[in-house]
């Protein structure tokens, strides 16, 4: 299993899907759950369309990565607003 760099791209289209469900009105609780499901499709469909379990786990990491993104950018913005 080896990833690719052009693959990355991924993480950024994830979250830019995530946020337009955000601003439809998904509640937020979902939003990570959401993250998760869209980079395993990813992987599973896109990636390695060939190899269910290696999708699964790119996918895995993908939407975690997505999620982690928001989250550390959402918290990194926060601490900046208060000081």
């Amino acid at each position: 299993m080896m990833l690719e760099f052009h693959n990355i791209a991924f993480i950024p289209l994830i979250l830019g899907v995530v946020e337009v469900f955000k601003g439809v009105g998904l509640p937020k609780r979902f939003l990570p759950l959401l993250s998760l499901s869209l980079g395993i499709l990813a992987g599973i469909f896109y990636v390695y369309p060939d190899d269910l379990r290696s999708g699964v786990i790119v996918g895995i990491v993908y939407g975690l990565s997505a999620s982690g993104l928001y989250s550390g950018t959402k918290n990194s913005l926060e601490k900046n607003n208060r000081q």
